[in-house]
């Protein structure tokens, strides 16, 4: 026997999680591009170079060949190898719905189940005799022969919830096309799991009363998914015609809500305009309805005696299902704009979150009906608590243009809970922020770019007066030529001499693109902004170079990421005659790179060796296309990295973390020297996630902060915001866009 066996479970689950947690980037990472190759590992924060996290690729590799070693390590490892699910392409997605739910044929879902209910008979068994080990003698196949059977009488009697078809193994059944009625089909994992540790229960009871058994652990994996998104889903190059891209789709809604219904666990989803056809208003009852809102008050148990329906039994039942679950915490819809997911949404605020006619929630439709068409008389005035989603911490809904503001105010307004909110380019009103700022949210992430409904006085009324917006570390109004910022000069001198967020210096990230800033703002009204590391001042055109030079020198020291599109008239100026490129590169050079960006000169001897230190950590500038072809291939080690898109900056190749230090002049054959001259040797040609000064906030990425044992262990998520790397499509949405 391997040694291996004598190893207590609960080690090798740890062992397994903190592989699993050697690919989740540091809580304050680096702001560059993330970067793969064998440069060592640090312990420290911030680090560019080496890469303080494994590749994601090396720690599903290491789970996959723990779970090859013997059963013990595959028990401790499986949980952490499928924990995390990123649909890539269709048909490893048609392989997860495989795995998980059991695919669409439905004679090997019937198969499936039966052989669900034995193995989890089975394993009951071992677990009810392990437990009563001690007080009864040896286990041997007569005793566990003779609990099984206990444990079948139990679930075949007259209150089993597990139809007797289910209970025999296939291959002992009369292969006959009606074998199965049709409510065995029906009988869901978690049903089957209840029952049967009920009747475990019940039979150590009678046999050892008072003795508690451990609970049994679904073997199917999708108990261990907590986060599953589409950002990398495509269906781009496989040569299918317009009627088979619209008659054999494959990611559909009937699909996504099998698979939701397997995961009792699952915290994190992420959905893309690929796929955004699949959200129907099952998947959104499936997704938010789990967890809290499905244990709230104010419902009717489920009961034979009252005159319900089937369409109330399947209500309840699902209701009953979905206590178990957890709740969602974060939800990135970035681009969900098909007609069908615009509908289903409609739908779920109408039918959940408004108020009826009778001052009862929408949600309970089918009740209604059956109570009106029982008794004529008017139905009473009943008040129902509303329906909330307490667990739902981080909420992206970036450019969803066609909800409507009498939709998506409801609908934003119930998360109480929320720390990070996008609202970047949809039809936010001033209403809503108005009852945001009223409501029980702390706000650390706030995404407002492009919002045309809302005004200047609304918002600098929720960032000065709302509670939701004391507490926020990253902001981002961001505006441009086409939708500019709806602020006034007046309004930004209050807000940046009135608001919490700015005067306790507590900002990480800023994008005030379009606003009206002027060089007095920023010299005597804003207050200084110790923590700030990126900053946004693009589409500013009046807004001279020295004075936003002055204020990173004086107030905001530890920028690193600028942008300047169409900002200055040093630069590329509206309103006056063009600079000609070579004016333009010299004055970028000579007012913000050299005062802020150039190491002194040192000439002093001395014994030890002084490394001299620039006055701020700015080592990037995005530039407009016009400013960037003016540069030409750069000076010294500034090269030109473009993104996948229309987007590009200005970087010092030679400057970037190491370690927990922002280093310059950094050897020609250093890493990260290395890595940044390749990306601006690519011209372009590079993944959708490189770039900087991210304008779409992450929100579903996943952060371990501790580690306890079983999957239903404590965890922290924590959504890295604006500051995050997103890639796939959330990368093209975060780096590429322009707009």
């Amino acid at each position: 026997m391997s040694v291996v066996w004598q190893y207590p479970s609960e080690l090798l689950f740890a062992i397994s999680a903190h592989v699993y947690a050697a690919s989740l980037p540091a809580s304050a990472s680096s702001l560059d591009p993330i970067t793969l190759g064998e440069y060592g590992t640090t312990a420290t924060l911030s680090s560019s170079m080496p890469p303080r996290n494994w590749p994601r690729s090396i720690a599903r590799k290491t789970l996959a060949n723990l779970c090859l070693v013997n059963r013990a390590w595959y028990d401790a490892a499986k949980p952490w190898l499928w924990h995390k699910i990123e649909v890539r392409l269709p048909r490893s997605w048609l392989s997860v719905l495989e795995e998980i739910a059991g695919g669409d044929d439905g004679q090997s879902t019937e198969d499936s189940t039966s052989l669900a209910v034995e193995v989890c008979i089975q394993a009951a068994t071992k677990v009810a005799l392990a437990s009563t080990a001690m007080f009864s003698a040896s286990s041997d196949e007569d005793t566990l022969k003779k609990w099984k059977e206990s444990i079948l009488e139990t679930l075949g009697g007259p209150d089993g919830s597990i139809p007797p078809a289910l209970l025999s193994p296939p291959a002992s059944r009369d292969p006959s096309p009606r074998r199965l009625r049709a409510e065995s089909k029906n009988v869901a994992r978690w049903k089957i799991m209840r029952s049967i540790g009920g009747a475990v229960q019940n039979v150590v009871d009678q046999n050892e009363p008072g003795l508690y058994v451990p609970r049994l652990y679904d073997s199917n994996p999708g108990w261990y998914v907590q986060y599953m998104d589409f950002n990398q889903f495509r269906t781009i190059g496989m040569r299918r015609s317009v009627e088979e891209s619209a008659t054999g789709r494959f990611v559909t809604g009937e699909r996504i809500q099998a698979l939701l219904k397997e995961m009792p666990n699952l915290r994190t989803f992420g959905a893309t305009e690929y796929m955004d056809s699949a959200l129907t208003l099952d998947v959104l009852n499936e997704l938010f309805l789990r967890g809290s809102p499905s244990r709230r008050r104010g419902r009717h148990s489920r009961g034979r005696g009252l005159m319900a329906n089937e369409a109330n039994d399947l209500e309840e039942e699902d209701r009953e299902r979905r206590q178990d679950c957890k709740d969602v915490e974060a939800v990135d819809l970035t681009g969900c704009v098909s007609a069908v997911f615009i509908r289903a949404l409609t739908e779920f605020v109408n039918m959940r979150l408004l108020p009826s006619l009778h001052g009862k929630s929408n949600g309970s439709e089918v009740r209604d009906r059956r109570d009106t068409s029982r008794s004529p008389q008017p139905v009473p005035f009943v008040r129902e608590e509303p329906l909330t989603f307490s667990g739902m911490k981080r909420l992206s809904l970036r450019g969803i243009k066609c909800i409507q503001p009498h939709t998506l105010t409801p609908f934003v307004l119930a998360f109480p809970s929320l720390s990070h909110l996008d609202l970047s380019a949809t039809r936010a009103t001033p209403e809503l922020l108005t009852a945001l700022g009223d409501s029980s949210v702390r706000l650390r992430s706030l995404a407002l770019a492009r919002c045309i409904l809302l005004t200047g006085e609304s918002i600098k009324n929720f960032l000065i007066y709302a509670p939701a917006a004391a507490r926020i570390e990253e902001l981002t109004l961001y505006g441009d030529c086409t939708f500019p910022s709806p602020l006034s000069t007046e309004e930004l001198e209050e807000i940046f001499s009135l608001a919490p967020c700015f005067t306790s210096g507590g900002l990480t990230y800023l994008d005030l693109s379009s606003a009206p800033i002027t060089k007095e703002l920023l010299r005597d009204v804003c207050k200084p902004q110790p923590k700030l590391r990126s900053l946004g001042l693009s589409y500013i055109p009046g807004l001279e170079l020295d004075a936003i030079a002055q204020f990173i020198l004086s107030k905001a020291v530890n920028v690193e990421v600028l942008t300047l599109i169409s900002t200055s008239p040093d630069l590329d100026g509206r309103g006056a005659p063009r600079s000609s490129a070579l004016q333009a590169s010299i004055a970028l050079h000579s007012q913000v790179i050299g005062p802020l960006c150039t190491l002194p000169y040192t000439s002093i001897p001395s014994t030890t060796h002084i490394v001299p230190q620039a006055r701020t950590r700015l080592r990037v500038i995005e530039l407009s296309a016009a400013a960037l072809r003016g540069l030409g291939s750069g000076a010294g080690t500034w090269r030109i990295i473009r993104s996948k898109g229309a987007r590009g900056w200005y970087v010092d190749t030679a400057s970037g973390w190491v370690g927990s230090e922002l280093k310059r002049e950094l050897p020609r054959d250093h890493p990260l020297r290395k890595e940044m001259e390749r990306l601006a040797d690519a011209n372009g040609n590079v993944s959708s996630g490189v770039g900087w000064h991210a304008r779409k906030m992450e929100v579903c990425i996943f952060h371990l902060a501790w580690i306890k044992l079983r999957t239903d262990a404590c965890q922290v998520l924590h959504g890295y915001g604006m500051l995050g790397r997103e890639d796939g499509l959330y990368g093209a949405v975060s780096f590429a866009y322009q707009g």
